[in-house]
């Protein structure tokens, strides 16, 4: 299976994910920045509203016989920046004690509002008093600075937030989409990779039986397309328990129960099982193992493991020739290993041999599974595998499991 192909879904796939994700962020953010803006404004406008109102509370208006003097402005009292005012006479006169002229649309004003005075920004109210109309004012620059300063960081913060969401989109779809994308494509591929390995024996058997159906045939002929046909059969039944053994595998729920076993004894087990298949072919099958070799996993796994591992080596040794099993501790570690006299594995193929359907040489029969569920095995045992050259000439297949103890 190439993994350039779904690198480059994924790849486009999840920058397309993130493209949207940014977007939607993007449009979260606008939102809540002009939200935050507002009630920041107002929050200030607010605060400014109120040391109006408490300087209108606070403030006399001018006293004194003459009635010249200017209103008190309240700048010396807690309320916050200095506070302007203005004393609007009833006779039209102006009286303040700042160098500011009140605009004359704004002698009357009652509610807060904004104003421009000599190029400033002020927030000024007022009040009706005895004696005429008291206006007072704050100026509000730092609000507007404020404002800009704000602005200013929502400005920087969302290109950079955006930049961060992108990336983690990116990266996490990368992440969760791969394995999810690989998976797809192994199925593809091995449902392909199936159906190509069961149309050969399907077509050899609606062959041989469209011939029987033609024409009267001899008892031999009838023999003999009935052993093909017995073969071919056999062989379906071979590839389809190994297609449902690794389905299963593949959608298991978790690893079954582990537990201790001695893998001397279930060594043991596999070669007596292999003993008339390797008497069929006359081959010689020994074993070398002692009891307490203790590991943790599967027993069900293991035996199948084993199987496999038997299955080759009696399929690819040549007749007359030797498989011999040992089972060993090495280190920390328990060791199950497999030496046949078959081609033995190339070099240039032990990377590959463990693929489904892929077949290291054409000897023998089978369609390329066996391996393939040895390795899931032993991948999902916490196995490791080392493959060698057997002494004969043959392949050397050795798996091995941290040493366990017996419960």
């Amino acid at each position: 299976m190439s993994v350039a192909g779904p690198t480059h879904d994924v790849r486009r796939a999840s920058i397309r994910v993130a493209l949207g994700t940014a977007g939607a962020v993007a449009a979260v953010y606008v939102v809540v920045a002009i939200a935050f803006f507002a009630i920041v404004s107002t929050n200030l406008t607010r605060q400014v509203d109120d040391r109006l109102t408490a300087a209108l509370t606070q403030s006399q208006p001018p006293t004194g016989g003459s009635g010249d003097e200017p209103p008190e402005s309240p700048h010396d009292r807690p309320l916050g920046p200095p506070v302007l005012a203005w004393l609007v006479r009833s006779d039209g006169t102006v009286l303040t004690s700042v160098n500011a002229s009140l605009p004359s649309g704004e002698m009357d004003v009652i509610g807060p509002t904004t104003t421009t005075i000599n190029g400033t920004q002020v927030r000024i109210a007022g009040t009706e008093i005895a004696g005429g109309h008291l206006v007072v004012g704050q100026d509000i620059t730092d609000i507007g600075r404020t404002q800009s300063n704000l602005l200013l960081a929502e400005l920087l913060i969302g290109p950079i937030l955006l930049v961060f969401v992108f990336g983690g989109a990116v990266f996490v779809g990368r992440r969760v989409a791969t394995p999810i994308e690989v998976a797809r494509r192994r199925q593809l591929d091995f449902s392909a990779d199936a159906s190509h390995e069961l149309r050969t024996p399907l077509s050899v058997i609606e062959a041989n039986t469209s011939l029987a159906l033609s024409e009267p045939r001899s008892a031999d002929w009838y023999r003999t397309t009935f052993e093909r046909v017995s073969g071919e059969s056999a062989r379906m039944r071979h590839l389809l328990d190994d297609l449902l053994w690794l389905s299963r595998f593949d959608t298991r729920q978790g690893q079954p129960d582990a537990e201790p076993v001695d893998l001397g004894i279930l060594a043991a087990q596999a070669v007596d099982r292999f003993h008339a298949i390797a008497e069929a072919r006359h081959l010689t099958l020994t074993l070398d193992a002692a009891e307490g070799q203790i590991i943790t996993a599967p027993p069900d796994w293991l035996d199948r493991l084993l199987g496999v591992l038997l299955d080759n080596a009696c399929k690819y040794s040549p007749e007359g020739g030797s498989v011999a099993v040992s089972v060993q501790t090495d280190g920390g570690r328990v060791a199950v290993t497999v030496d046949d006299a078959g081609p033995g594995i190339p070099e240039e193929e032990r990377a590959r041999i463990f693929d489904r359907f892929h077949r290291a040489t054409e000897t023998g029969s089978g369609a390329g599974l066996g391996l393939a569920i040895a390795d899931e095995v032993v991948r999902a045992s916490g196995g490791r595998w080392r493959l060698e050259t057997a002494p004969q000439g043959g392949a050397r297949m050795s798996v091995s499991w941290p040493r366990g103890r017996l419960a």
